[in-house]
């Protein structure tokens, strides 16, 4: 993916507002299979996109969640990367996750807990984080991209399933589609 963010050398002034649409997927929607995110960067003249895995397929924490926090975490990664430090909002459509953040909800699932650990971390990097939910309908792109990391990740996550019980069983099943 092209770095389409700030040259280097160029001062990013601190008083403007940077807006983030971060998103996650899974496949299958309960878990345990293709847990990918996507984001979206706008404002102060910065303009940049992302999609990729969450997790490695397969693996217990590869959730819907996972993949939301995963999004807004790797969205102020490279924010504070570009050395930006003013003000952030974010937009989710992820209820769990921003309540969890703004302190509404607890953190109780213990995979959960690290993720938001960073997350607080790395808001402290910037003057000021809001997190604010907004419907799905409204986060279109951020979706787009999560769902674009599925579809990229779902065939190559297939064959090395398929390579673990060969491996495990000495037994080549081919993969039941997720959907039947």
């Amino acid at each position: 993916m092209e770095d389409l963010g700030v040259p280097r050398g160029v001062a990013i002034p601190e008083t403007q507002e940077v807006q983030v649409h971060f998103d996650g997927a899974c496949q299958p929607p309960r878990g345990g299979g293709v847990s990918t995110y996507g984001f979206v960067i706008e404002g102060a003249g910065l303009f940049y996109e992302e999609c990729g895995l969450a997790v490695p397929p397969f693996s217990e924490h590869a959730t819907n969640n996972v993949g939301e926090y995963v999004g807004a975490i790797r969205a102020l990664e490279w924010l504070s990367s570009r050395r930006f430090h003013g003000r952030v909002l974010l937009f989710g459509d992820s209820q769990l996750v921003i309540r969890q953040i703004s302190g509404e909800y607890a953190v109780r699932k213990a995979h959960l807990k690290e993720y938001h650990r960073w997350l607080t971390t790395l808001s402290k990097g910037f003057s000021e984080v809001r997190f604010e939910w907004i419907p799905r309908a409204q986060n279109s792109r951020a979706d787009e991209l999560s769902k674009q990391a599925v579809a990229e990740h779902a065939a190559q996550a297939s064959q090395s399933r398929a390579g673990r019980r060969l491996r495990e069983t000495g037994v080549y099943v081919d993969p039941v589609p997720d959907d039947l």
